[in-house]
């Protein structure tokens, strides 16, 4: 380079970067092959922290404030220059920012049910799903291990690890706690405290801190739930017995609506003996006498019913019926004693 060719060099005497927009983690400033006047002026925001690079090794680390640049305020950088500690001449380095304000209203959940064991229901399969937030506090270490030297990196490249990330840890959660499905609706501040912990040390391993943690839901598929909810239906019936009443009385007021015509009578009328049979059986329990043995004989079914209806309603042996006024007369009998009619 020409005494010319330097003097008309221009030199990066100020270096900060404002973020443009939302879910930028890491940002390269661009040095277009210039070089950083020594005793420059580095500006970091309260929401950013700055690291200077030197061929790809991360060097010395800059906080929230204005700082001078030079030897004594980069040691590192200087020893992986070999410069002198009395260097005064610009300096050719990569300096990137991180941004470590929170990235909120990050959303992890379930893409597929996962199967836990349930004391109550045996094995079960949940779907959940969440918030998250969380930010850089290592930049270091998310430069070594996420980033690197790319211009930028952004929270949308991180989200799929993260999420990932998330759901092995609370899988894991779940297969070791011991509250029933029943009760996690309940405790959904508690288990996303213990996701929680079990997920930080994954973060802190890519420079990231885990700030908040919310498990919002907590259910089932949807052909898991319809059994739930017949589940659910039948524990609040509660006494069979009970319902069983119930349901036969609710049947009479529905016979009686539909009691046009010889089939609705029919119908009415069978239904109105299987209900008596029913609430005779119900109450046998409760006229039993104080200190006495109820029995045990088993209540008739419908057919047993039938046949004693069909029983008692049959013509005595060696009995007929007149054909013409329908009083009982003896079976070998030509002709009616009532009416006469030859039968």
């Amino acid at each position: 380079m020409t005494f010319g060719e330097f003097l008309g060099k221009q030199f990066i005497a100020v270096i900060e970067w404002n973020e443009p927009s939302d879910g930028i983690l890491s940002y390269r400033y661009p040095m277009r092959d210039q070089e950083i006047e020594n005793g420059g002026q580095l500006t970091v925001s309260e929401s950013q922290m700055a690291a200077f690079v030197n061929q790809g090794k991360i060097a010395d680390v800059f906080g929230p404030g204005l700082h001078t640049l030079n030897t004594r305020n980069l040691p590192l950088l200087t020893d992986l220059m070999n410069w002198d500690k009395a260097f005064e001449s610009p300096f050719k380095s990569e300096v990137y920012f991180f941004s470590t304000r929170l990235q909120i209203d990050q959303k992890w959940g379930t893409a597929t049910p996962i199967t836990i064991r349930d004391k109550e229901f045996g094995a079960v399969r949940l779907r959940c799903y969440g918030i998250y937030s969380y930010r850089i506090c290592d930049p270091r270490a998310f430069f070594n291990q996420v980033s690197g030297t790319r211009d930028s990196y952004l929270a949308a490249d991180l989200e799929g690890q993260l999420r990932d990330t998330i759901v092995g840890s609370m899988t894991e959660t779940f297969a070791s706690s011991d509250l029933p499905f029943l009760d996690m609706a309940a405790n959904h501040s508690a288990l996303g405290d213990k996701i929680a912990q079990r997920t930080k040390p994954a973060f802190t391993a890519l420079g990231l801190e885990l700030n908040q943690f919310v498990v919002q839901n907590i259910s089932l598929p949807e052909e898991l739930q319809k059994i739930f909810d017949q589940r659910i239906g039948m524990n609040m019936v509660g006494d069979l017995g009970r319902y069983t009443l119930y349901s036969a009385a609710e049947s009479l007021d529905l016979s009686a609506a539909n009691s046009s015509g010889a089939a609705g009578m029919g119908m009415g009328l069978g239904a109105g003996a299987a209900v008596a049979q029913v609430l005779s059986n119900a109450l046998k329990p409760a006229m039993i006498a104080p200190g006495a043995i109820p029995s045990q004989q088993p209540a008739p079914a419908p057919a047993q019913i039938g046949a004693s209806v069909a029983a008692d309603s049959a013509p005595a042996e060696g009995v007929k019926f007149c054909i013409e006024c329908g009083k009982p007369i003896p079976q070998r009998a030509k002709f009616c004693a009532e009416c006469g009619k030859a039968q």
